[in-house]
Order: structure tokens, then sequence, then C-alpha cells
């Protein structure tokens, strides 16, 4: 569903301010996968998914979503592709419309526009049905503004956006770090029910190690723009912090120096 080959990409070249972000990068997602990103500030990982969404158009290398070389095809042309989660709850959705128009707009994405009523009786029956499986209470709330949300409900309901036309890849950035634990717990819980019940591909980066080995079926570390821990099923499950800082040590001689990620 996604093959990155040598994605190579370096911010101000030639300059004092030159930075490597991503070097020869190369990566395989097959069709259901849910690859969980960790690493140390600089590590490459938002270049990394900046660079699939389109924000970044790469030095060399190549992209391909389902078959499809995107690398260098807009940013909105691409998006036919993707659903994507910012780490900022502010993010993903229209403040000021409300809950029932905001999934009306994700409902009818990449589809001709016609000057008819905006939400049909039987959407606003379809939008109850799937935020009563959030289990925030949201199905009662269908005409209230997301603006007035707290942050945990509307990364719910950008998460609900972002998967509702199954989307060929999900990408989500960090997208529990601005929330509090337990919050955050709950907006993980809403991702894997419908990442599985959607059997959809996805790439979730995250700076908490618990959260990184405890969610998806394959988990992988980057360092200086590269790949350098790559581990998946049983192998995974097993995985202890202590043994994943140890993995990361032995593939790149350092130390992981990210006290955010292992006080997480």
């Amino acid at each position: 569903m996604l093959k990155i080959t040598n994605l190579q990409k370096t911010f101000n070249a030639g300059t004092v301010n030159e930075k490597v972000a991503l070097q020869g990068l190369d990566l395989t997602l097959q069709d259901g996968d849910f690859v969980t990103v960790i690493g140390g500030n600089g590590a490459g990982k938002s270049t990394l998914l900046n660079a699939i969404a389109g924000v970044w158009k790469p030095d060399c290398g190549t992209i391909e979503i389902d078959g499809n070389d995107v690398t260098y095809m807009p940013e909105h042309q691409r998006a036919k592709f993707l659903g994507r989660v910012f780490q900022d709850p502010m993010k993903g959705t229209a403040p000021d419309m409300e809950i029932a128009e905001n999934l009306s707009i994700a409902a009818r994405r990449g589809t001709k526009r016609k000057l008819i009523w905006g939400i049909k009786k039987a959407e606003r029956e379809q939008y109850k049905e799937l935020l009563a499986t959030l289990g925030l209470g949201l199905e009662t709330r269908l005409t209230t503004k997301v603006g007035l949300l707290s942050g945990g409900q509307r990364q719910a309901i950008t998460l609900l956006m972002a998967t509702l036309e199954r989307p060929k890849l999900l990408l989500l950035d960090e997208h529990t770090a601005a929330l509090d634990p337990k919050t955050a717990a709950k907006v993980l819980e809403i991702t894997d029910q419908l990442v599985n019940e959607n059997k959809l591909t996805t790439l979730m980066i995250t700076h908490n190690m618990h959260d990184a080995i405890t969610h998806g079926n394959r988990l992988i570390m980057m360092h200086e723009g590269r790949i350098v821990v790559d581990v998946s099923g049983e192998e995974k499950k097993k995985l202890t912090i202590n043994q994943l800082l140890a993995l990361f040590e032995k593939a790149s001689g350092k130390e992981f120096a990210n006290d955010r990620a292992i006080l997480s």
C-alpha cells in the first residue's frame, strides 16, 4: 500500500543551517499494516510524513501509494489517497461549523458539489450511529459547533473524518501528544477501533515508547533520517522499553537521547 525507495531530503542545502532530514530511506507497508514510528528530535519522523503527504518534495527517491507514483504529485491531488490527523486538536476540523457539517464535508471529499440541501435526514442518522461508536456522547450533539468541544473530542471527530471514506493510507502525526494521559488513552482506543474495523493501512508517529510498543503490528525507530530498528509480529508483542532502547543503541551506536519519549 505504501512503497518508499531511497528517499532523501536536505533543508537549507549549502548554507550554515543545512540539515539532512532523510538519508536514502526505504520503507514498505503492506495493506492493513499499522506501523508506529518513534525517534528522537530531528530523527526525520515528521519530515517522512510530510513527504508522503506532499508538503515537501524529496531531493531524490520515489513514493508510491497503492501502486500510484505520487512523488511529485501536488499535495491537493494526493490528498484523495490520504487521511491525516495532526498533533494540534485545532487542526483538521472547521471550528465554527457544527459536528454534522464537519462530517458532511469529510463524506464529500473528492466528489462534485451540487446546489442541494447540505445534510439529508438519512445522513444525520448515519452520523449519529458513527458518533455513538466513539462512546463520548457526541451522537446527541450534532448541531454543536466543533470549536466548543474539548481537545480529545475534537481529535475523535478528526479521526472519524479522516477515516470516513476509507483512505488508502492514514497518517497520524503525534495525534495524542497535546492531550492529557486519560484523554490520550481514549483517543488511542478509538484509533485502534477505527483502524481495525476499516482495515486501514496506518503510519502513526508517537513520542511515547509504551504506545509505540502496545499499538499496531509493526514498530520502526528512526535516527538521523534512517530507519535503524524495525520489529513486527511476536517480536514486537514481547518487546519491553528496555529491550527497545537496547536495539536502538546496538543499531545506531548511540544511546537514545530523548527525555520526553523515555519519561512517557
